[in-house]
């Protein structure tokens, strides 16, 4: 294999085949030696990190393909703490989509003045953001994303459906195990023309609360182990 990048959380190597091998690391995003899923930079190195993180998105990868959901993603070896996956173009230098069901984090952070923290929003709230970690990934329109040319009004809507899909299939998922998804972070890219679900699906893309107790990163694949309530 021949490696290609390297990430905060993965590296990336490229098989003959031409398919790619994302490699799951120890290191985490935090601030200040503290873990945290939503930071931009390396914090520390937690033993067992990329074997759990490989474990819940080798889960929902999975569930996604039972639902009929295409992604770039072909198998993984969670002993080896890597995923196959299907080659993507990123938009652009890469972007996030966060899908919402009740309001908090950096919504609260952004429009507190007209919703109080943990209010449960009407359908599902999307919003596009750009992964720039020096202007704190920034949230951007449909109209910005297609003046730029990172992703056409079409393409967008694509997006927008699929997000909704993918999180809708997460969300109820986990209601089966008495959990509650608040949002999530998905990305995408373009394959063969189509856009398709991308990266990884692991405890640190998504707020998770068991009652009014939040669910840990790395704790929420032990619920998905138990099997449903």
């Amino acid at each position: 294999m021949q490696k290609i990048y390297t990430g905060k959380t993965k590296d990336v190597f490229k098989l003959e085949d031409g398919n790619l091998v994302l490699k799951f690391k120890d290191d985490v995003t935090g601030e200040n030696g503290v873990f945290d899923p939503g930071a931009n930079a390396v914090a520390l190195t937690i033993e067992g990190v990329g074997k759990e993180d490989l474990k819940c998105s080798k889960y929902f990868f999975e569930l996604l393909r039972k639902n009929g959901v295409k992604t770039h993603y072909v198998d993984a070896n969670v002993a080896e703490k890597t995923m196959t996956v299907l080659p993507c173009e990123v938009f652009g230098k890469g972007l996030e989509v966060i899908a919402r069901f009740i309001a908090t984090g950096s919504f609260i952070r952004r429009y507190g003045a007209y919703i109080e923290d943990k209010t449960v929003l009407p359908g599902t709230f999307v919003e596009v953001t750009l992964k720039d970690d020096q202007r704190n990934d920034p949230p951007i329109s449909k109209d910005a994303l297609a003046m730029l040319g990172i992703l056409t009004k079409e393409e967008y809507k694509e997006l927008k459906e699929k997000t909704k899909e993918i999180a809708g299939i997460i969300k109820e998922d986990l209601a089966k195990r008495g959990l509650t998804l608040y949002d999530i972070k998905l990305e995408f890219g373009r394959c063969n023309g189509e856009v398709i679900l991308i990266d990884e699906l692991s405890g640190g893309n998504m707020r998770v609360f068991d009652g009014d107790s939040y669910v840990e990163p790395l704790k929420i694949y032990s619920y998905l182990d138990k099997g449903t309530v």
